[in-house]
């Protein structure tokens, strides 16, 4: 009896060892530093709007940057950041995301989404999606749950069924006053107002998200950049994430999202540098933005429309909203 009792209190000595080291690594792994930014589309909102509708995108921008800072702040992910950052502005009708998106050629719904991991470059993407209320929730479970990286259409659609997401019908994004717009229109939509964040946890892991409705008037069965990885989303630990915004056709052919990443990892560029190089130099006038931010919680936000509605904050205690130049 002796001996037992003596293995057993050597026991729980090896375990209490054992747990506290590894709570000791846990504390050394929370660094305390963090940054996240947010874009609710580039595009052409002009100064002269009335004051209570950019009120209404400075509100809605501020309350989603809350969410993803809160969540960095006590220590949660970046990709749990991202989600839920991008979730909030997929459920605001103000943005062309989720329950927002503009309407297609036929005046139906299809909504495109991407996330990636900058840890190990995990990626998951749904393109053409009528019936999911939160598309980047289900490109999160792409990236988690299978082996796949990109599921379009009735594919990635009944993927959703089958893991539970939020279903919906696709008169859901049906807004009356989009409809009006939609019916009035002749031309389409000028790009913008798709959604994306990129954060930097404390645990030094970058995350990048990207969510939209597409361009208004689009052919049905039209992809753009926002659910292609290299081309409007994109994360390297070792870089930086980037989230892009604008017309998505030359945005796939410029492949922006790794560029960016590329001109850093074999040219040296800072991220400054990189993002100037290809949204002033590498893109016409008026195609767009991005947000972006490097391992070191660096973060950059050009653009070359009139506007792009972006936000940021970080452990330095910055926190700002903008929307023009």
């Amino acid at each position: 009896m002796y001996r037992l009792n003596q293995f057993i209190l050597s026991t729980l000595f090896l375990l209490l060892f054992v747990l506290q080291i590894d709570s000791n690594l846990y504390a050394q792994q929370l660094s305390g530093k963090f940054t996240i930014v947010i874009h609710g589309g580039a595009g052409y909102f002009p100064k002269d709007s009335k004051d209570e509708l950019k009120q209404q995108y400075i509100s809605s921008l501020t309350e989603a940057l809350n969410i993803g800072k809160n969540i960095l702040v006590n220590g949660g992910t970046s990709l749990d950041a991202v989600e839920k950052v991008i979730n909030y502005l997929e459920n605001n009708i103000l943005f062309n995301a989720g329950r927002g998106a503009v309407f297609t050629l036929d005046g139906k719904h299809e909504l495109d989404a991407s996330i990636m991991q900058g840890k190990d470059l995990s990626s998951g993407a749904v393109a053409g999606v009528m019936i999911i209320k939160n598309p980047i929730s289900l490109a999160r479970l792409v990236m988690e749950k299978t082996d796949h990286v990109l599921l379009a259409g009735k594919g990635a659609d009944d993927l959703g069924i089958k893991f539970g997401v939020d279903v919906v019908s696709n008169t859901y994004f049906h807004d009356s006053t989009n409809y009006i717009k939609w019916l009035k229109s002749n031309l389409p939509k000028q790009q913008g107002e798709t959604v994306g964040c990129v954060a930097l946890d404390q645990y030094g892991n970058i995350t990048a998200g990207t969510s939209t409705g597409g361009r208004q008037n689009k052919m049905p069965g039209r992809v753009g950049d926002s659910p292609l990885i290299n081309a409007g989303t994109y994360a390297n630990n070792n870089t930086c994430g980037v989230s892009a915004t604008g017309w998505g056709e030359l945005f796939i052919k410029n492949t922006v999202a790794f560029n960016i990443s590329a001109l850093m990892e074999y040219k040296g560029y800072t991220l400054k540098q990189a993002c100037d190089e290809i949204i002033y130099n590498r893109l016409p006038e008026g195609s767009g933005g991005i947000i972006a931010l490097d391992k070191d919680g660096n973060y950059e936000m050009p653009f070359n429309t009139i506007s792009m509605m972006r936000a940021v904050a970080n452990s330095k205690g910055e926190f700002k909203i903008e929307i023009w130049k």
